[in-house]
């Protein structure tokens, strides 16, 4: 045997050695996170269309690379070539676009502002990217670029080459933008205006930047033109400024930033506060703790390199949105800017989440582990409602026009069901019932169509209001949410019946001909023709195959309307097992989300966007658990990798990655506005849940494998346990749970009723 073909060999079992690698108990999870995850994305087909967010959990902005032309949602893509400079980012999605954003650049040689003409060069290999920390060598400037921030602030760090033309350029975008240069105090100031999806009234983002070394010039410029020699203040539809100066090989210079939705003042009381005398290393360290703390509250044990490394990835993007968006003004109180008013208000305030997303299991993972910061996100929907008048269904950083559904119910009644207090959760509810019986000023906001879903029990096909039974499925689970907390608050009996009552409107849509949910007409007809793999029409961004299961709430009144639990696991078998047909005509054309669907090799199993993602967990309802474990371990091992590539469709403000956190720990919210979490199997050897109120759940599962996916015997407190759920209450009084895990199906556990999750129809 050759040389070549030995060492060959020898990397082959080095590789796999490293892939099978048992990781024991991680001691810097900031530091196996991949923020590129996803980056390797396009309009036609999203691997996660995420971006290398640098910043803190929840932060008010965050940082990123930009390779794409101002005004593009796509502002890094792993295939890009070229950098143009960093911004300063509030961005959600591509497909939301960016608010308050502002760019900076460092040059060389020649005084370049124009995004094209200052872009430079790079390579991934000459990239250091961590949640808390980025690094780029710009080869056509031959500078370093470091970057590390706070909630509301950052430092740059640029190492120049030898030159009398070293500069960095400020970018303030267009859509109307304000500049000022200080050459005295070697600080720039400005503001953008810049903002997508929503119109934020009197929006302006303020910058105070700050650097170490005096500037030997000083310009603005508009547009593609410099301004003129005394022009050191410029308002304009896009403006910027350019200061220069000499360096040293190596040299490096330093940039503090910080901004406000308030004012200038508030910007340099917030650079005061969250950087004072700090230097670069000293916020890089801190941000780099403060991630650690955040993520160490999940610590998994016992899996292969690359499980460890998606899981973190994935916990980094769960902790990520919504923004903060209030601030501590000089008298130390929690203010913020109102998108509604234009007015500087009282309390909390957060923003950048869309519910149609993240209630499905987003919200769920912040009440379980981060139950603090969700306190602190139900105040700011009380911002909302009072100062807007209505809660967000998708808040960008006002009321953004987009997505169906009325589940800021979900949100709301899941947050005090499951323990917060502290807040107004009177003037919560009030708010749900105001979204619940109003059409808002947007179709995103209330109800669309809520006069023909109370009086008909359904949102008509043939009214001219799109995605109708999508509308109304969602629409009759928020009921159900509106229900379980009007209980708690012990609202009046009628009031409480009228919205059990509507929860159980799914049923209209239910068509006992084709076995799937269909539209159906003002005069009680069903939709005709009907072809359940066509996508949009009656349904949103899939079709009748994945928006079927939408009843969180009553599983086994859907088992019971299909015929029967064999029907039932026979039909969620067959999502898997049909071929990935589609109807792309209500769109004309392909959108990424059919695309990615089909080219899984899953079927109909549509994991890239958010409708069918509980799906899999549903043969708990039926008897057939293992089918559950099965189809779960399959997702995490073939849908997710810690790679530019790593998602299956639009990662989407942590939800996509919630649904991977929390099937890697064992279990899934199918229903949050329930006590419920249905079982699956662990994916780790061990995962310790350190939850916020000092217990802690610890889940052994010492012979988990490849191989062993199955779940043979469930352990809880030291009793046997059979049951397909878990409670939330329980949970928080801490728990040991043992997984005896092995190679094939135990088909005698979790088979009886007795066993099955909550539904609203079981007998139970």
């Amino acid at each position: 045997m050759n040389k070549n073909i030995w060492l060959s060999m020898a990397a082959f079992l080095l590789g796999a050695t490293a892939s099978a690698q048992q990781v024991t108990k991680v001691t810097d999870p900031a530091d196996w996170v991949n923020p590129l995850m996803g980056t390797d994305s396009k309009p036609d087909l999203s691997n996660g269309n995420t971006y290398p967010a640098i910043g803190l959990p929840w932060g008010m902005n965050y940082w990123s690379p930009q390779t794409g032309t101002m005004g593009n949602g796509w502002m890094y893509t792993y295939a890009a070539d070229k950098i143009r400079g960093f911004k300063q980012t509030h961005q959600p999605s591509p497909w939301m676009n960016d608010y308050g954003q502002f760019a900076i650049m460092p040059v060389t040689g020649k005084m370049r502002f124009d995004q094209d003409a200052r872009a430079s060069w790079f390579s991934h290999k000459a990239e250091v990217s961590k949640p808390y920390y980025y690094s780029v060598y710009l080869a056509d400037h031959d500078v370093t670029a470091e970057l590390t921030t706070t909630e509301r602030a950052a430092q740059f760090q640029f190492s120049y080459p030898k030159s009398d033309s070293s500069f960095i350029v400020i970018d303030a975008l267009d859509k109307g933008s304000y500049i000022k240069v200080f050459p005295k105090q070697n600080k720039i100031i400005g503001y953008t205006t810049r903002a997508a999806r929503s119109k934020p009234v009197d929006f302006k983002n303020y910058f105070v930047i700050y650097t170490d070394k005096p500037f030997s010039i000083a310009k603005t410029w508009h547009g593609k033109t410099l301004a003129g020699a005394d022009s050191l203040e410029l308002t304009n539809n896009h403006a910027g400024a350019i200061v220069g100066f000499k360096t040293t090989r190596g040299e490096k210079v330093h940039v503090r930033v910080a901004s406000s939705l308030i004012s200038f003042e508030q910007a340099e009381l917030n650079l005061k506060r969250e950087l004072g005398t700090d230097d670069f290393e000293t916020t890089k360290q801190k941000a780099h703790t403060a991630w650690n703390k955040v993520l160490n509250r999940l610590q998994p044990e016992g899996g292969s390199v690359d499980q460890t490394r998606t899981f973190y990835s994935c916990l980094y993007r769960a902790v990520m949105f919504p923004n903060k968006l209030y601030e501590v003004n000089a008298q130390n109180k929690v203010v913020h800017y109102s998108p509604y008013t234009g007015k500087t208000m009282a309390g909390y305030k957060f923003a950048g989440t869309g519910f149609w997303d993240t209630f499905r299991a987003l919200y769920p993972f912040l009440n379980l582990m981060y139950p603090s910061i969700n306190k602190e996100m139900q105040q700011g929907l009380i911002s909302d409602y009072v100062e807007g008048g209505w809660l967000p269904e998708w808040s960008s950083p006002g009321y953004a026009d987009i997505m169906v559904g009325n589940n800021s119910a979900s949100v709301v009644a899941e947050a005090y069901l499951k323990g917060a207090r502290g807040y107004d959760i009177n003037k919560l509810y009030e708010a749900l019932v105001h979204g619940a019986n109003n059409e808002g000023p947007f179709t995103a906001t209330g109800r669309y169509g809520f006069k023909y879903y109370n009086e008909l029990g359904y949102v008509p096909y043939d009214v001219k209001i799109n995605e109708n039974a999508a509308r109304t499925l969602e629409y009759a689970y928020d009921d159900f949410a509106i229900y379980q907390l009007a209980k708690e608050l012990k609202r009046p009996q009628p009031e409480i019946d009228l919205y059990k009552k509507r929860s159980q409107n799914y049923r209209n849509l239910f068509d006992p001909a084709t076995g799937w949910m269909r539209g159906k007409n003002k005069d009680g007809k069903f939709q005709s023709p009907f072809n359940p793999f066509k996508w949009g029409d009656a349904f949103t961004e899939g079709n009748s195959i994945h928006y079927s299961w939408s009843v969180f709430h009553d599983i086994q009144g859907l088992v019971n309307l299909i015929g029967g639990e064999n029907k039932f696991v026979n039909k969620l078998d067959s999502v898997f097992s049909m071929p990935p047909l589609f109807d792309d005509s209500y769109y004309g054309g392909v959108i990424h989300e059919i695309r990615e669907m089909q080219i899984m090799n899953m079927g109909q199993y549509a994991h890239g966007n958010q409708p069918i993602q509980h799906m899999i967990y549903l043969y708990n309802y039926a008897g057939q658990p293992w089918k559950t474990q099965y189809w779960a371990r399959e997702a995490m091992n073939r849908l997710y990798k810690a790679t530019p590539d790593g998602y299956c469709g639009d990662e989407d403000n942590g939800q996509t990655s919630a649904w991977y956190v929390f099937s890697s720990i064992g279990f899934y919210p199918v229903c949050p506005a329930s006590d419920q979490y249905v079982l699956g199997a662990p994916l780790f050897k061990k995962m310790t849940l350190n939850l916020e109120n000092g217990k802690s759940v610890v889940i052994n599962a010492p012979t988990n494998s490849a191989a062993n996916k199955y779940v043979g015997a469930l352990n809880y407190n030291g009793k046997a346990y059979s049951a397909n759920w878990l409670s939330h209450k329980a949970l928080q009084n801490g728990a040991i749970i043992n997984f005896t895990m092995q190679a094939t199906p135990n088909k005698t556990k979790g088979t009886k009723p007795t066993d099955y999750p909550f539904s609203m129809s079981a007998k139970q």
